[in-house]
């Protein structure tokens, strides 16, 4: 299998497709929600990151398939005064799991991540999701804390 990695191309109509289907394949997943995107979401992701100076997406391709995405969105450690990079989505199409794809696209947001000189990478995972878990532990991630006595950090939402 030939397999390679690189940043989208939000303008570009074919990156903008595969960004979106990939996504979409994972929010129909249990992991991912479990419902499909919006036709709002689907219209118009691509053109929305792209007004985004601070977001990056990277996409796999295996054979030329589309099989992987990730986008991520510089933050800023206030502790450390240096930016870093949060992982907010990384989906593998369930055909091409288990084949190295996740760790491919985390290398490469760990490389965006040092060329803009971040302190950290971040990102959120269901504890249920064991698969996802277990990937993100074996390429370095760990759950956070300040004080092991204090516990480990929790990530909250509020909907609007």
């Amino acid at each position: 299998m030939n397999t390679h990695v690189r940043q989208a191309d939000y303008t570009d109509t074919a990156d903008a497709a595969a960004l979106t289907g990939l996504l979409d394949v994972y929010a129909r997943d249990p992991m991912g929600g479990g419902k499909p995107l919006s036709a709002h979401t689907r219209e118009h992701l691509a053109a929305e990151l792209a007004a985004r100076p601070y977001a990056v997406s990277f996409l796999a391709f295996a054979d030329g398939v589309p099989a992987g995405v990730l986008n991520a969105f510089e933050g800023f450690s206030t502790f450390a005064c240096k930016p870093l990079l949060n992982v907010h989505d990384i989906a593998v199409h369930p055909d091409h799991r288990g084949k190295g794809i996740g760790k491919l696209l985390l290398d490469a947001a760990e490389a965006e991540a040092r060329r803009r000189g971040c302190c950290k990478l971040t990102l959120e995972v269901l504890s249920g999701n064991t698969r996802a878990r277990d990937v993100y532990e074996a390429a370095g991630y760990r759950a956070y804390e300040l004080d092991p006595d204090k516990g480990q950090a929790l990530f909250f939402e509020k909907a609007l």
